[in-house]
């Protein structure tokens, strides 16, 4: 009898989700994503505009990495041990509220201390920094690891991975959006006015991102299949388990290859397209919001395929190529060509669609039905995607020059390189890791099921 019931409940959870349940965990990350999008794109911009060195500055970035990273693993190995995802969803989410708009919102320690000094300028933006992205992979992986404890369903999981990125896509619209009209609002004359110029950004992108997680709160059921009864292995998956297998250590370099060729090239445009390219103040968000467009339709049509491994290799492989060609483009981009960038970002944005939905399946592949160790999983590759993308932009700052007003900078220069070359480079390396893996569909009719209705069209 509870053979029976067992294996009922078993084949409910190998079921297709329902667009609903999709729908609402694919907003649980909106807070995460529009947060996110301005602090790869704008942050390090910020920071100089209001007087920090490139080093320094990418010290702040690196800080908010470093804490990222350490925190993925223990939010991996607590949630892998308690459970509890949205506790720790909402506990991050509020994290992410408040030291995010104490980071864009002016130096808080500078105006506790009664000082304005460079020095507690740094700490003070280090700090919150540090507390933002506690939070940020306090959410990021409970979210993350989600996925895998809500279905069985090879092609569910893949869906609910491409609705959670396209919903990315729709939050970096957002941002840019919110950016575009309070540059156009707000003049930049005065370092007091960048100040308020990101602070509008800020409060507004977080106000946005609150009224998403309402949505995914209210939607959302608590996931039951990593510790209920009727889950396969209800024993928890030790570390060694995940260390012994060739698959982890190929999708850990996947994933966080795909973050470093979006993050970096990310962070980095805003300074290519107005001081290589020269072109206008608004182009800094512009150019981001057709790349994220792009993105964001590559997505709404990857999440109506029928997955298999074949499918995801071959799409993973195709993002890679389009990255390497573009990257070449862009790195070699005369400023007098400038408006050639506009279809370049619409192929760098279905680019990033195809690296970062197959690479986040390729996750969820690499789990399976091994429920009680995902956390883990989504925390390690996390701390691997924080702790590189910090050191390579930090590397990367470090032999950025400060540029006075009206100075001309050199042909080849760190924004160039980090926005064309170095993201292809990396495009290069995943695709011969790409060719190395060996996947198996562990559940073909599961996988051969697809959704009933399109989800976000």
């Amino acid at each position: 009898m509870a053979d029976a019931k067992g294996d009922e409940v078993l084949a409910e959870a190998q079921m297709p989700l329902g667009r609903w349940p999709i729908l609402s965990y694919g907003v649980g990350h909106m807070l995460n994503d529009i947060t996110s999008a301005c602090w790869f794109t704008y942050l390090l911009l910020f920071l100089q505009e209001i007087g920090l060195a490139p080093r320094d500055a990418a010290i702040v970035m690196l800080s908010g990495q470093v804490a990222d990273g350490l925190m993925t693993i223990l939010a991996g190995e607590m949630i892998d041990r308690f459970g509890h995802f949205k506790l720790w969803h909402i506990g991050g989410s509020i994290l992410v509220g408040i030291s995010f708009s104490s980071v864009f919102g002016g130096c808080l320690l500078c105006t506790v201390l009664g000082t304005d000094s460079y020095l507690v300028r740094t700490i003070g933006y280090s700090f919150f920094a540090a507390v933002f992205n506690i939070g940020w992979a306090a959410t990021q992986v409970s979210h993350m690891s989600m996925v895998n404890c809500m279905t069985l369903n090879s092609t569910s999981r893949v869906a609910l991975a491409s609705c959670r990125n396209a919903f990315t896509m729709v939050a970096n619209l957002g941002l840019y959006a919110i950016a575009l009209v309070v540059f156009a609002l707000v003049s930049a004359k005065a370092c007091s006015d960048i100040v308020l110029q990101y602070r509008w950004i800020a409060y507004v992108s977080i106000f946005v991102g609150c009224c998403f997680l309402v949505v995914f709160y209210a939607g959302t059921k608590e996931p039951t299949l990593q510790s209920g009864s009727d889950c396969k292995k209800s024993a928890r998956i030790s570390w060694g388990y995940w260390f012994k297998k060739a698959l982890y250590y190929q999708v850990a370099l996947l994933y966080m290859l795909a973050r470093l060729i979006t993050n970096v090239s990310q962070s980095l445009i805003a300074f290519y397209v107005t001081r290589d390219l020269k072109m206008n103040e608004y182009s800094k968000a512009i150019i981001p919001a057709i790349i994220f467009c792009c993105s964001f339709l590559i997505s709404v049509v990857l999440q109506e395929i029928k997955w298999s491994s074949r499918r995801l290799k071959s799409l993973l492989t195709i993002g890679a190529i389009l990255w390497v060609i573009a990257g070449a483009a862009v790195f070699v981009l005369p400023s007098q060509m400038h408006n050639l960038m506009y279809p370049l970002a619409m192929v760098i944005g279905a680019a990033n669609a195809l690296v970062m939905v197959t690479t986040i399946g390729l996750e969820s592949a690499l789990v399976g039905d091994d429920l009680n160790g995902c956390a883990f999983v989504y925390g390690s590759l996390s701390f691997l995607d924080k702790m590189s993308c910090g050191i390579a932009l930090f590397v990367l700052e470090s032999y950025e020059d400060s540029i006075s007003c009206g100075e001309t900078r050199g042909l080849y220069t760190v924004s160039r390189f980090g926005t064309g070359l170095i993201p292809s480079c990396f495009a290069v390396f995943a695709l011969l890791v790409t060719s190395t893996l060996k996947l198996q569909d562990t559940n073909p009719r599961a996988a051969a099921a697809a959704l009933e209705a399109p989800l976000l069209v």
